[in-house]
């Protein structure tokens, strides 16, 4: 195949890729046709699928700024996808100036708009590496440079788990990062679940995923709790997104019935 115009090496622009769809849907312009085509099926087959993405990235903001407030000033961010709106380190350095963040992608667009945005901050750097291989990850130069394990740090899944098969063993991609922390460090999930969703409404969100860079895996509440490896959850504890420590009472009436979120703590 043939290397398209603008189309960073590596790229095939005609596969959707979760990333820039979930982009495209929060009103990113770092996607493709393909990308669209496929969010916009979703769109019109699932009524509250783009809130429920909205609510997700609220509770991204909110759960940082949590732990931020909890003392920590470093951060992991797995599988950070395109930068939007309320970044973690705009984010994290709203509570603390010189907070550190390691952005972790495999996506060669996600890491070109994120070096470009971060290119200025010597406190963020950017990592391209899949998050199942966490040696990976651990060793590379930028965790070794901004992130202190003797130190409480924040390790962030958000959204990304659902990406990750059984025979993947999120868990233990989860135990890999948290076997490092420290006390005091936390960690923050959200995972997408079939708990009192529609049986046909899955199927079309599962048949739509299954052309794109990765499966959609949903999980129970209980299946979600078994990532949190043990760790101790805050309150509210798991629940979905719209319901985590929202002061509007609006938005926590909506859009948060396809995902769950919780914060833990070491």
């Amino acid at each position: 195949m043939s290397q398209q115009p603008g189309v960073p090496r590596g790229i095939d622009p005609s596969r959707p890729n979760v990333a820039r769809m979930y982009d495209y849907v929060l009103g990113g312009k770092d996607n493709y046709a393909a990308d669209r085509e496929l969010a916009e099926h979703l769109i019109a087959s699932i009524p509250d699928g783009v809130e429920a993405l909205r609510a997700n990235r609220r509770f991204l903001g909110r759960a940082v700024a949590y732990v931020a407030r909890q003392g920590v000033d470093q951060f992991i961010d797995l599988g950070a996808g395109l930068p939007n709106q309320g970044n973690v380190h705009e984010i994290a350095q709203g509570v603390h100036p010189h907070a550190r963040v390691v952005y972790v992608d495999i996506d060669p667009v996600v890491i070109t708009h994120a070096r470009a945005l971060l290119a200025a901050d010597d406190h963020t750097a950017v990592v391209q590496a899949d998050m199942r291989n966490p040696g990976t990850v651990l060793a590379s130069e930028a965790v070794a440079r901004l992130i202190d394990f003797d130190r409480p740090v924040g390790v962030i899944f958000n959204a990304m788990l659902h990406f990750v098969t059984d025979a993947e063993d999120p868990a233990g991609i989860v135990a890999a990062f948290t076997g490092h922390m420290a006390p005091g460090s936390h960690l923050v999930i959200s995972h997408s679940t079939v708990d009192d969703r529609p049986a046909d409404l899955v199927e079309i969100i599962r048949a739509a995923y299954d052309n794109a860079s990765a499966p959609m895996v949903f999980r129970t509440r209980e299946g979600v709790l078994r990532l949190f490896n043990g760790l101790t959850l805050v309150e509210p504890g798991l629940v979905k997104v719209n319901r985590w420590r929202s002061d509007d009472l609006e938005a926590a009436a909506r859009g948060g019935a396809w995902v769950y979120g919780g914060v833990a703590v070491k």
